[in-house]
């Protein structure tokens, strides 16, 4: 498992679902969720909080897991969640470029997560304290 894969995965998901739980329109707009205005719908707005809340939470479990089954755990929740969007985002969203970007996005994020999961530890060179 590479540690420092999966915690920056984790910050920067942590990052993203807060500034989106505080702006919707930060994932609204690229999604094709507003009008042809740029504004987001109050339902809407609604509806995208808790996605984002979901993900500032999941990424700060990346972040702050101690390594071991904790840390594979939050890396499995993210892995779910990054595939969830890219499954149920690739079938629902209005507009079809915009299900093609949600689906690349959210892939790509699963894939980062998947390889820090999967990929042998990082070795240190001899006589470097740390874990392996």
């Amino acid at each position: 498992m590479r540690t420092g894969l999966l915690r920056m995965v984790g910050a920067a998901t942590a990052v993203y679902g807060l500034a989106v739980t505080a702006r919707p329109e930060l994932l609204a707009r690229p999604s094709g969720l507003a009008d042809a205005d740029g504004r987001v719908a109050g339902a809407t707005r609604v509806s995208l909080r808790p996605l984002a809340w979901r993900d500032a939470a999941s990424g700060a479990a990346l972040v702050l897991a101690p390594e071991g089954p904790a840390l594979r755990t939050a890396a499995l929740v993210r892995i779910a969640a990054d595939f969830g969007d890219a499954a149920l985002l690739g079938a629902t969203l209005p507009d079809r470029s915009a299900r093609r970007m949600a689906v690349a996005v959210s892939v790509g994020w699963g894939a980062l997560s998947l390889a820090g999961l999967l990929a042998p530890a990082a070795r240190r060179p001899r006589g470097v304290p740390g874990r392996a």
